[in-house]
């Protein structure tokens, strides 16, 4: 708003009393002080209201930022909410509701992240930030293989001209490892797990028709097993009723005792069981996780490569050469059911199509056969603090190629946060 300089306004004074007459001078010093005193007191009223929209536009300033804050904190607490991490329960996460304000349309929303705790591999919600988890195991596996070969000519099909042979084999295997997961940021967690190995093998042949032929070997070994690291990186925030994916790295090493490292007699007979596979692997893979309460579904897809290897080694009057184990697609699905606050339970199933394994023989290149691992899942947990958790998870074989029965006990805790 322009101001009326004192110049104009004595101008203006003077053209008024030339018009209307002579006047005193008295009255003019009077009707200047009056319009002086009025312009500075609207001058006044204009700085106070400037200074007003300035001390305003400062508070709108912070309000903002604090509002951004807000939303920064809430969608962190949204990754937290609902069985929040392998080592914290979900007992503090079912309070978590998100109000809609009043006369406002609903924003997109983001659903809690899930965790399937009654899996070891399937996962879920990442570790926070800067947060180690330790999760100490043992795991349990048992084969039985009852099989009657006829070694011979079969002229009826109840005539046979030959020997029966009757294998009975029980294989035992147990796994004591340590995992630990760290929270690099919200959103990716490296893993690494270290394994130790013990295996026994007992195997009965017995031959019928010749005398003393019940023959039976017992093979063990124990030792360092094959480390893996992983990542697991979280791709988006489940908005809008969407699935979580998580996209998983997996490597395996070859430190373990593999089955052309372990001693043989001079036929090529091993007088010791592996505790490794003897070959490096990748595996990437994808799970998805959809939260129903108090059910979360879940899949994961994945394809393990195998890498090739030159054995070069000579066991009795064969020369092993390349070995390509074979790759493998692995599927598997299920739901998690969440009890009550503390427990959960999940049933689910799980398979892996194992490709034919090439191995070079005195230059020669045989194929094995390929194989079908079929399991049925069931998985328990249950937190005992926001901190500490057991999980119980049993494996039952379908098909013939799979163990009959596998079971691992793993007591996942929160060691602290090494950072924020």
């Amino acid at each position: 708003m322009p101001f009326i300089t004192k110049a104009k306004l004595y101008r203006s004074l003077l053209i008024s009393a030339w018009a209307a007459g002579p006047v005193t001078a008295n009255t003019i010093d009077d009707k200047i002080k009056r319009l002086e005193q009025s312009l500075d007191n609207q001058q006044a009223h204009i700085v106070e209201q400037e200074r007003k929209l300035n001390s305003q536009a400062t508070i709108i300033s912070e309000q903002k930022k604090a509002l951004d804050d807000q939303r920064q904190d809430l969608d962190l607490l949204q990754q937290e909410i609902l069985l929040d991490s392998r080592g914290r329960g979900p007992a503090e996460n079912n309070q978590a509701q998100q109000p809609t304000p009043v006369g406002q349309a609903p924003a997109k929303t983001q659903q809690s992240k899930p965790q399937v705790e009654g899996l070891a591999d399937i996962g879920g919600v990442l570790t926070r930030k800067g947060t180690l988890v330790l999760e100490p195991s043992v795991q349990y596996a048992h084969s039985d293989v009852n099989r009657l070969t006829f070694r011979g000519i079969e002229i009826l099909s109840s005539l046979g001209i030959g020997l029966l042979e009757a294998v009975d084999a029980d294989r035992d295997t147990v796994i004591a490892s340590l995992t630990g997961r760290l929270g690099l940021t919200n959103r990716l967690e490296l893993e690494l797990k270290v394994p130790y190995v013990y295996r026994n093998d007992e195997e009965t042949v017995a031959i019928p028709q010749v005398e003393e032929t019940n023959i039976s070997d017992s093979l063990y070994g124990d030792g360092m097993g094959d480390i893996e690291i992983a990542l697991h990186y979280q791709l988006n925030n489940g908005l809008d009723g969407w699935p979580f994916f998580i996209a998983n790295a997996r490597v395996k090493l070859n430190n373990g005792e593999g089955p052309f490292d372990i001693p043989r007699t001079s036929e090529g007979i091993g007088t010791e069981l592996a505790t490794g596979s003897g070959f490096y692997s990748f595996e990437p893979s994808i799970t998805a996780l959809f939260p129903s309460a108090p059910a979360v579904f879940f899949s994961n897809l994945g394809y393990l490569i195998n890498f090739e290897e030159d054995i070069d080694k000579t066991f009795g009057e064969q020369t092993i050469g390349k070995v390509k184990p074979g790759d493998a697609v692995r599927f598997s699905f299920g739901m998690a059911y969440s009890i009550n606050e503390r427990a959960a339970f999940t049933l689910g199933f799980k398979t892996d199509f194992i490709q034919e394994s090439d191995t070079e023989i005195n230059g020669v290149t045989l194929n094995s056969s390929s194989l079908t691992i079929g399991s049925m899942l069931m998985g328990y947990s249950y937190q005992l603090t926001n901190d500490v958790g057991i999980n119980l998870n049993l494996e039952l074989g379908v098909t013939d190629d799979a163990p009959d029965m596998l079971v691992t006990f793993r007591v996942p805790f929160t060691v602290g946060s090494l950072w924020r």
